[in-house]
């Protein structure tokens, strides 16, 4: 709030007195080229100051401004080449016209400079989803749209919540991918990412998207070392009128995983100017979305008996419905921290030990799959007499769904709001934001699951009831798989099932409890911890950006800028504590409030040689985490432009990605294994960065262990036989994540602007890539020593923690899109893309597995035609991409090829100004699952209704 109060402050000085101005009207009217039809929505604008308009229904326009003669009039519209038109006299016959295109090739970008420049030119590769791809993507939502984007990945982890990245590394929770609503990021503080599109624009007012399909953090820092998406949506000054948006769809059409079930999405926006002056305009956006989610329902074994985790001697264990250490991707309490051994002798009587899992419960019974969003924006603007424009928005978003970090969480009830105050002018933009998260009612899964099971039975009272029933059954004379069923039915007596009354009572209980691995203090709940997920943190953001380039009298282009952000997490004892305070107290909630914060700046200096051909850009960024020292961050490209429709792109640049609040500051119990952030404040007192073993060498560890006693050696002959397999973790303090990126492009717009070549090909080079690793430290001893070896043998003796750190290889990731684009006939177009990514395996093991998470090939086909006769279109595309292996702290596994198709139809019914858009993602349904743990996505099939109502003269 005191940021707000002090630039409001300076907005103050700002606005000095200007002189009274004589307002000059120009009026014109605006038609199709070919037709000679009015056209309608038509944006108007001075190019010098920004004034501008729309047309009416009738294609006319008026238009008052204080800019002095002569000036530019800039005229677009969606699907038509932009025009720009000299205005030298007040009283001009304007009377204009546009040429319609397919393929647009005009394109203006501000996300990759910062500034509005030529799709062309753009010193880094950059797409840009426009409104008329928009209104004709054969995708239920703009967002869903972004899947069709050249180079870009789209996963989803709930049908209302989907993460894009690109060139590799990929994540549900992707914290290198970067995303911005008009230039604020309006990230989930703790979480570190942003939820989808939770307070983003609906489909009334998104303008358009630019992506940059790479690192950008030259000039924006913070997480955008992969990507970063800006979404831009519509100006009230210039796209009035009240609209009104609906969707109706159907999913789970197979009823597989759920039976049919319908989802609607309702939106209104209005907007407008206010006053006969138009100085103060507004828009108001809202919309509300229900369904019935995708269903996560794998069985997919990822702990199958050959793995030193499994049972290696016994193949016969070769498939889940026989494997005693199932530990499936979509069911819960099946983990590591769950496995026991128990020993049982056979008929010869050898002594045969086994590693057992306990038997969990499955995500589709642990959460709701009915799930709703609730949205809204208001934003308020005015216009100074000379360029500058003060707007205010709040934005603000309530989610219910499933997300993925470590583990997989309900969201119920989580909001997110947003408060931004920005002054913009010519040559000066000056923002602060501030983001409010509260997690509402969520809950995590895993320790739901673990403590559902630990009601009825401690995992040493399971393990000896196993063990009991197995050692009978053998004796009785069954084989293993039935002798490990049996066992297991018998140690699971008294279970709390899904769907009965006492299941429901303790999931009621359990996921209102904040301490995941303690005993709860309320007599009336059940004697063990909780899985309540209560995070609640603010993150306030100030930044200026001021160009020079008419300080040094247009010799060369200057931008200058600098930021601060301070993160404020609430301590809840459970996710985040009081570093402050003593070990043993720390899971106590509340406490002192942690702030993790940094500021940083930037140059940009650009030429234009050889009549305006060649263009050379630097920039150079310094960023400082007050938990880190100083980063520099330098940018160099040459762009090449032979002619005004091909251009030619090389550039190099140094990134950084400061870890986020999560992988700084975390401190989550859950399930005997602690998820911790890396700083080194974290560690002290614990030693899981200097006195640790890996939890994988412990595993191969206790493997060898096992099976020298089933030779006949003893427990601590074996133990010091193989103490040597045990490896020194030995973790790093945590250090940002550094990436040096080199991009090339080549695009050509042929034939009359009707064949598109877009190209783009990148090497990037990870030092310190940040990740987790799980590692035990021995309670009795320093590691390399007996007595550290024989705790690695008894949990009871070992603490285990998942640890956010830098890998010690370096990584290189490389690859190249392709986009070939040809309207051939009339509105007929077609257009492919080709994404290739892979990445060098660095010789030598690392403290973790870096998960690249990205197919090599992938490729989608579009065809269509947005009029085949007067208002009606239609538009289809082909997507596939190829088998790739998924790894995550979650889960991991073989992610099958799969192809899908989208198509839809539109129609406009002119006389009651509605467009009406029938469609299907997945038209064929073919189940398919996009990465490892995650949903298994069918067929949605949907009709949405667009209504729009001018206010005054103007319509969009």
């Amino acid at each position: 709030m005191k940021q707000l109060i002090l630039l409001i402050s300076v907005f103050g000085f700002l606005q000095i007195a200007y002189g009274q101005n004589t307002l000059l009207q120009l009026s014109g009217e605006l038609k199709d080229k070919e037709t000679s039809e009015p056209l309608i929505g038509a944006q108007v604008r001075i190019k010098e100051s920004g004034d501008g308009t729309v047309t009416d229904v009738n294609g006319k326009f008026v238009l008052k401004t204080a800019q002095k003669i002569p000036f530019t009039l800039e005229i677009s519209a969606a699907g038509f080449i932009t025009e720009e038109f000299r205005i030298e006299t007040d009283k001009p016959n304007l009377n204009l016209q546009l040429s319609p295109q397919v393929i647009v090739t005009d394109e203006v970008v501000v996300t990759a400079s910062r500034v509005s420049e030529s799709i062309l030119k753009s010193p880094v590769a950059i797409e840009k989803l426009d409104i008329i791809a928009i209104r004709e993507t054969p995708a239920p939502s703009f967002y869903d749209a972004l899947e069709n984007v050249k180079g870009v990945q789209l996963t989803t982890s709930s049908l209302n919540f989907k993460v894009p990245n690109t060139r590799g590394f990929n994540s549900p929770n992707n914290f290198r991918f970067m995303q911005l609503i008009d230039g604020v990021d309006v990230q989930a503080p703790t979480l570190g990412v942003s939820i989808g599109n939770t307070v983003g624009p609906n489909e009334l007012d998104i303008r358009s998207v630019e992506i940059i399909p790479g690192s950008s953090s030259a000039l924006y820092g913070i997480n955008s070392v992969n990507g970063l998406a800006n979404l831009q949506t519509k100006n009230p000054y210039l796209t009035k009128g009240v609209s009104v948006y609906q969707r109706t769809g159907v999913n789970h059409v197979d009823g597989v995983d759920h039976a049919p079930s319908f989802l609607s999405e309702t939106a209104f926006r209005v907007a407008n100017t206010i006053g006969e002056s138009e100085r103060w305009a507004f828009k108001v956006n809202a919309s509300y979305f229900k369904g019935v989610d995708w269903v996560s329902s794998s069985t997919t074994d990822q702990n199958t008996y050959n793995l030193k985790s499994g049972n290696p001697a016994f193949p016969q264990f070769d498939s889940p419905e026989n494997n005693p250490s199932y530990d499936a991707w979509n069911r819960y309490g099946d983990e590591r921290n769950n496995n026991v051994s128990v020993q049982v002798t056979d008929s010869t009587g050898s002594k045969k030990t086994f590693n057992v899992r306990r038997t969990g419960y499955w995500e589709k019974d642990l959460i709701d799959p009915a799930i709703e969003t609730r949205k809204a924006d208001l934003g308020l603007y005015y216009k100074f007499k000379n360029d500058g424009q003060l707007s205010y928005t709040y934005r603000v978003g309530q989610i219910d769904g499933v997300f993925q970090r470590g583990n997989k969480v309900q969201l119920n009830d989580m909001v997110l709001q947003n408060h931004a105050l920005e002054y913009k002018s010519k040559n000066l933009t000056v923002k602060t934001y501030m983001n409010i998260e509260n997690t509402g009612n969520s809950y995590n899964l895993k320790p739901l699951a673990d403590n559902l099971d630990l009601t009825f039975k401690s995992n040493s009272n399971w393990k000896t009831d196993y063990q009991t029933a197995l050692q009978a059954a053998i004796n009785g004379g069954a084989d293993w798989g039935t002798a490990h069923q049996t066992a297991r039915d018998a140690a699971d007596t008294g279970r709390p099932e899904p769907g009965s009354d006492e299941f429901n009572r303790l999931k009621d209980t359990i996921v209102t409890i904040n301490n995941w691995d303690h005993k709860s203090f309320n007599s009336s709940a059940p004697a063990t911890g909780g899985a309540a997920l209560k995070q609640r943190s603010r993150m306030y953001h100030s930044e200026a950006q001021y160009d020079l380039t008419s300080k040094v009298k247009n010799v060369v282009t200057v931008l200058v800028g600098a930021d601060t952000r301070v993160y404020e997490v609430i301590p809840d004892g459970n996710n985040f504590v009081d570093l402050s305070r003593p070990i043993a107290e720390r899971n106590l909630p509340g406490g002192n409030n942690q702030y993790y914060s940094k500021f940083g700046g930037f140059a940009q200096v650009g030429k234009e040689l050889f009549d305006n051909k060649l263009k050379l850009v630097g920039s150079l960024r310094y960023d400082k985490n007050l938990d880190f020292e100083g980063k520099w961050n330098p940018r160099l490209a040459v762009v090449y432009t032979p002619t005004a429709k091909q251009s030619l792109r090389l550039s190099a640049q140094n990134g950084f990605r400061f870890p986020s609040l999560f992988e700084a500051l975390s401190y989550v119990n859950n399930g005997g294994v602690r998820r911790v952030g890396g700083l080194a404040k974290v560690n002290e007192g614990l030693g899981y960065l200097d006195n640790s073993y890996t939890l994988a060498s412990v595993d191969v560890f206790t493997a060898a262990i096992n099976a020298d006693i089933a030779a006949g050696m003893t427990k601590n002959e074996a133990v010091l036989k193989n103490k040597n397999l045990l490896v020194v973790a030995d973790l790093p303090t945590l250090q940002p994540e550094e990436v040096k990126a080199f991009d090339f492009g080549y695009k050509s717009i042929l034939f009359n602007n009707k064949f598109v070549v877009d190209f783009d090909a990148y090497t990037n080079i990870f030092n310190g890539f940040l990740g987790q690793v799980e590692v035990a430290v021995p309670t009795t001893g320093t590691v390399g020593t007996d007595s550290s070896a024989f705790d690695m043998t008894d949990k009871a003796k070992q603490v285990r923690y998942r640890v956010y750190t830098n890998a010690k290889q370096t990584y290189i990731s490389y690859g190249s899109a392709l986009r070939l684009s040809y309207n051939f006939y009339k509105l007929y177009s077609i257009s492919t893309n080709v994404s290739f990514n892979d990445f060098v395996q660095p010789k030598g093991n690392d403290v973790f597995i870096t998960a690249f998470n990205t197919p090599r090939w992938s490729a989608n086909i579009q065809f269509g035609n947005r009029e085949i006769v007067k208002n009606f279109g239609f538009n289809v595309v082909w997507k596939w991409q190829d088998a790739y292996d998924w790894q995550s702290p979650l889960a991991n596994g073989r992610i099958g090829a799969f192809q899908t198709f989208d198509a839809q139809v539109s129609y406009k019914i002119e006389k009651l100004n509605t467009s009406a858009k029938l469609g299907g993602t997945n038209v064929f349904n073919k189940r398919y699952i996009q990465y490892a743990a995650g949903p298994t996505i069918g067929a949605l099939y949907y009709l949405s209704l667009t209504y729009e109502l001018p206010i005054g003269k103007n319509k969009e």
